[in-house]
């Protein structure tokens, strides 16, 4: 089963919350507390997003963490990155080699690449936006008429 770590899922929760507060200033305290996350585990996630610059973080007195860039910006593809490295399904995508004792022999060898390829693409279509967004896995029907809401109305 393909499956991302738990510490990815909570990147999410935890830059959704964040991205919530539109530009404000969170500390990691406050982000545990509104989002149920435990705090050591808060800490851990906001160094590696830092690291990535999905976040930026301010010292001093006022100090915390705020996102790096706006929400509709930021993809999953990045945070899953920032967290668990290059996405690759299997140990010969992207050109890799050395990784497998098959890989000479192997008939799949590059075709790995064309579903490597195809999920990264569907992970950096979507943003943090979306993934704050309650309607964005909804079916078509149940979507607002786009052009409704870039009038304003809802």
């Amino acid at each position: 089963m393909f499956r991302l770590n738990r510490l990815t899922d909570y990147a999410v929760v935890v830059m959704a919350q964040m991205a919530g507060g539109g530009c404000a200033v969170r500390t990691a305290p406050q982000i545990a507390e509104d989002t149920g996350v435990p705090l050591p585990t808060v800490a851990k996630v906001l160094n590696a997003l830092a690291r990535d610059g999905l976040i930026v973080s301010q010292r001093g007195a006022a100090g915390g963490y705020r996102l790096g860039a706006p929400p509709e910006r930021i993809t999953v593809a990045a945070i899953i990155q920032a967290l668990e490295g290059p996405i690759a399904l299997t140990a010969c995508v992207d050109g890799q080699s050395g990784h497998c004792e098959s890989e000479a022999l192997c008939p799949m060898r590059g075709n790995w690449d064309r579903v490597n390829n195809a999920i990264r693409g569907a992970l950096e279509g979507v943003t943090l936006e979306d993934m704050m967004s309650g309607l964005f896995f909804a079916l078509p029907e149940e979507r607002p008429d786009p052009r409704l809401r870039a009038q304003g109305a809802r």
